[in-house]
């Protein structure tokens, strides 16, 4: 029988880096989680439940505001933290990275958070988490990521409106606007040019991100919030 009283969390992206440590982050504050990648192994654990599936696909998503529901009874927060990052030169990119990214960062963050927030609706609000990113403020010709900039800029841009939107209706729309974290996405040897961009001279961990995430969770009068986490990038260099 689920515990009517335990917040329920849904995390995309949980197999691994960022995601994986927010269903930790989450899980040691004692909510139960709902997490999705799209292959992910069930957890041992009763309070994690998995889906599997591209969030692409709206039958993903269903399946994964269903999974929250019949398994937890409610959900309480969206972290929409899956996101795919490319970087080419503009006129590199193909139409099927363009179709890619936008599929991952675009089309699966409005099909899940149409869902959630229509459920939040129907009971006492709730919150939603987004990931934007600092190279869509701050652009660098040494690594051009367009798609990264269209994208996760989108996603920004879409937190503040949505937090406007709900704001009178008891849900909460913040986002986490990461620089350099140190995840499986970023090759090993590549941390030591890439603290050199950061103004504290160190790349981020996953346990920074965690920690802002649970910040906003914790903070009920904060909404449209974009908060960096990026070492100073967005500031300046």
């Amino acid at each position: 029988m689920a515990d009517k009283d335990r917040p329920v969390a849904i995390i995309t992206g949980g197999s691994q880096g960022i995601g994986a440590g927010l269903v930790a982050g989450y899980r040691e504050r004692g909510w139960a989680v709902v997490t999705n990648a799209r292959t992910i192994a069930p957890s041992s654990d009763p309070a994690v439940v998995t889906v599997g599936g591209d969030l692409q696909d709206a039958a993903t998503a269903d399946r994964i505001v269903g999974a929250a529901l019949d398994q937890f009874g409610r959900l309480d927060t969206l972290v929409n933290n899956a996101g795919l990052y490319l970087s080419k030169p503009f006129t590199d990119y193909t139409a099927d990275d363009y179709a890619t990214v936008v599929g991952v960062n675009l089309t699966g963050f409005f099909l899940l958070t149409q869902r959630v927030i229509a459920e939040m609706l129907k009971g006492s609000g709730g919150h939603v988490v987004n990931m934007a990113a600092t190279v869509a403020e701050r652009a660098n010709s040494a690594v051009p990521e367009v798609l990264a900039a269209l994208t996760k800029g989108g996603i920004a841009s879409a937190t503040r409106s949505l937090a406007i939107e709900y704001a009178s209706r008891g849900i909460r729309v913040n986002a986490i606007s990461p620089g350099i974290i140190q995840t499986p996405l970023h090759a090993a040897d590549s941390y030591a040019a890439s603290a050199a961009l950061v103004p504290v001279g160190r790349v981020g961990q996953v346990s920074d991100v965690v920690r802002g995430v649970l910040f906003l969770e914790s903070s009920p009068y904060i909404t449209g919030e974009i908060l960096h986490i990026d070492g100073g990038q967005s500031a300046g260099h």
